[in-house]
């Protein structure tokens, strides 16, 4: 049960650090995606008008889809078990984007929630049952 913990643990900051990485990245390299990521944090925090830009926001869940699956492969890893840390895993990581899609309901179109939320789970599922070394 310990090591699916550190398992679990270990994917979900390395969802984090991927997430966000890959979010400084991209905008460095293309500035409309962070002028897009500024304006939806001053929506959250500050209650700015926000308009979302629908490429941008499926690129989100394209990258919801490819760091969820790293991170179950991850937690699979770390775990040695390529069905539970990877399930429990997705669990929480459901549990955090349903918790952010609470935080910006009113900001982005329903289907964003909706497939945003409904592909971490199975991802990180994927992910864990794709790491052969687990």
């Amino acid at each position: 049960m310990l090591r699916i913990t550190f398992g679990v643990l270990a994917g979900f900051f390395a969802w984090i650090i991927v997430w966000f990485g890959t979010e400084t990245v991209l905008s460095a390299v293309w500035p409309e995606f962070g002028a897009h990521q500024a304006a939806f944090q001053a929506a959250i925090e500050k209650g700015a008008s926000f308009s979302p830009n629908t490429t941008i926001l499926l690129i989100h869940i394209v990258l919801a889809l490819i760091v969820s699956a790293i991170a179950g492969s991850l937690a699979a890893f770390v775990a040695s078990d390529r069905k539970w840390a990877p399930l429990m895993l997705g669990v929480v990581l459901l549990a955090f984007g349903l918790l952010k899609a609470g935080m910006s309901w009113t900001l982005v179109p329903v289907w964003y929630h909706v497939l945003f939320a409904a592909v971490l789970l199975p991802m990180a599922t994927l992910g864990g049952k794709l790491n052969r070394n687990a």
